[in-house]
């Protein structure tokens, strides 16, 4: 069956394989192209003549102030995204837009505050993530402009949740390629045509993201889309937005989490190998990104199916829809780490040219990524707690990986290693081991227990 642009799947009874492949694909394309916002930036911004390697270090130490603000995002839309789902399992299409209209609200009030307080408090939040004497112009060149445009980020990202959840894949890949695309034409033009360097980048993006959220709303606003933004739903509903809350908070600790683990590799690099170090440590998280946001979009595929069917009691393919996915995450991240171990500098050497920078960095990413092909289970099990509404345990595994196992390993492995640098690099695959072997086990006995009490409900 071909689809059209604005034409949804049937999420209830069309084969799982199929509905992976047509759900995953436009949405780990969407993942992809998002990530370009800040890699096309950081890519032209490294290869600026002469100053490329500080103004890149300085728009690194931007990212744990750009990852607060799609945190915010995720935790409204993608906390919002999965009940609606499962409303629509239950064909309580109501009560979905009521999700939807109370998360749209949400997103533009934290937007306020957010722009606020990026532009009142930049300079010492951007001297806590890492940023020195000879990085600060330019971090603060790009994360004022960055700012002001807060708004049209948290709607792009928050709203298309909404759109995916509907299973209007294709519409949300076009959600963000429209910005992308955008944002590849004019950074070049802003930063080496206007010549405003990292200013130019900032504005390029949040114009690009602007055309991405008028979009999303659009569309929500339309007869195309099952649920749509209505004037009833604009309000706040503490019995509506709090569930959603208490779902998003996973992946809001995912996101918002990133922050203080920049800030944990910087300060210990920027001590024990200087800006040199925190720039390795910049292009390395943002392979790290880039690299995983094929198994976001894989997740992100398999939500819709994995919540509707779980919404409508149908257990066999609540089972398949995670166990296909599994497969393709485990699969996906095998290859990454083949890549990441054999031919690093193909990743590094997109983000600069400098020879000692490239150098440090091919080095630290055999270190850094040793443990990646792990993530595959690692994504797929937390990503489906959060499918199947279990919010207790899937924020547990967001603040596990990260805050328990992860940042005391930066700060307790130097102690044992003459090499300060390598041990801070050597944190994220030990994490990631711990992590790995946790979640699984709690994702075995959880998921055989809620597959039990729905064959249960079936036949009663």
């Amino acid at each position: 069956m071909k689809l059209s642009l604005s034409k949804s799947v049937d999420l209830g009874k069309e084969p799982i394989s199929r509905l992976l492949w047509v759900l995953a694909v436009p949405s780990i394309t969407s993942q992809v192209v998002n990530a370009l916002y800040n890699m096309v930036d950081r890519m032209y911004i490294g290869h600026i003549p002469e100053v490329g390697s500080q103004a890149l270090t300085g728009v690194g130490v931007c990212f744990p102030l750009i990852m607060i603000v799609s945190a915010f995002a995720y935790l409204f839309g993608m906390g919002g995204a999965p009940r609606a789902s499962i409303f629509m399992g239950k064909k309580d299409n109501s009560m979905a837009e009521k999700i939807l209209g109370t998360c749209f609200v949400s997103l533009v009030l934290i937007s306020i505050l957010l722009t606020i307080g990026m532009l009142l408090f930049n300079e010492p939040l951007l001297y806590l993530f890492g940023a020195s004497e000879n990085t600060i112009g330019y971090a603060q060149d790009y994360i004022k402009i960055y700012a002001i445009g807060t708004i049209f980020v948290q709607v792009t990202l928050g709203m298309n949740a909404f759109i995916s959840c509907q299973g209007f894949s294709l519409i949300s890949m076009l959600t963000v390629c429209i910005g992308a695309v955008t944002n590849i034409i004019l950074d070049p033009i802003f930063i080496f045509l206007f010549d405003m360097g990292v200013k130019g980048a900032a504005l390029a993006t949040i114009l690009s993201q602007a055309l991405s959220a008028v979009w999303a709303v659009y569309f929500l606003c339309s007869s195309n889309s099952l649920l749509r933004i209505r004037k009833q739903n604009l309000r706040l509903r503490p019995a509506i937005l709090f569930p959603c809350i208490a779902l998003g908070i996973s992946p809001f600790l995912m996101q918002g989490t990133e922050s203080i683990l920049v800030l944990c590799f910087n300060s210990s690099l920027l001590l024990y190998g200087g800006d040199i170090a925190v720039g390795a440590m910049t292009i390395l998280s943002s392979v790290m990104q880039f690299a995983m946001l094929p198994l976001q979009g894989l997740t992100q595929g398999g939500q819709p199916i994995i919540s509707y069917n779980y919404g409508a009691g149908q257990a066999s393919r609540v089972k398949k829809a995670f166990k296909l996915q599994t497969i393709a995450c485990m699969s996906y991240s095998t290859l990454l780490w083949a890549l990441a171990m054999c031919v690093p500098s193909v990743f590094v050497m997109i983000f600069t040219s400098d020879p000692q920078l490239t150098e440090i960095s091919c080095w630290a990413m055999r270190i850094y990524l040793s443990g990646v092909f792990l993530m595959g289970i690692q994504i797929s099990c937390q990503q489906s707690f959060i499918a199947l509404g279990n919010s207790k345990i899937s924020s547990f595994l967001a603040v596990f990986r990260k805050i328990i196992c992860l940042i005391p390993c930066i700060y307790i492995l130097p102690n044992f290693f003459e090499d300060k640098v390598f041990a801070v690099f050597l944190a994220e695959p030990i994490a990631d081991l711990i992590a790995v072997f946790t979640t699984s086990l709690l994702f075995y006995f959880e998921f055989k227990k809620i597959l039990r009490e729905m064959r249960k409900n079936v036949l009663s």
